[in-house]
């Protein structure tokens, strides 16, 4: 694919980007270059590679599932409820703010 001066100055302009007259060619091969790996990348078949999650082939170290803290709900509630400003019934009254 190949990128003219003149779309590189007609998107700067779009984006309210001031871009000097000689900047324009500079930036226009810069972005041909990255244009012409893109065409590069894509015309590589990849049919028979399977995807990865990870470039590094990591796994990932998960610690074990166990129960460290046993925590009585009833209890807990019981607590924040105490510091409460208003309850009922084991529910938080808060004041209306619909009408």
């Amino acid at each position: 694919m190949t990128i003219t001066p003149e779309q590189i100055a007609t998107t700067a302009s779009l984006a309210k980007l001031k871009i000097e007259g000689d900047d324009v060619i500079e930036i226009t091969k810069r972005i041909s270059a990255i244009l012409e790996l893109v065409d590069q990348m894509q015309a590589i078949d990849t049919s028979d590679v399977e995807p990865m999650a990870n470039s590094l082939d990591a796994v990932q170290r998960l610690r074990t599932d166990e129960v460290r803290q046993v925590d009585d709900p009833v209890s807990a509630r019981d607590q924040f409820q105490s510091i409460a400003p208003a309850v009922d019934e084991g529910l938080y009254l808060v004041p209306k703010v619909i009408d």
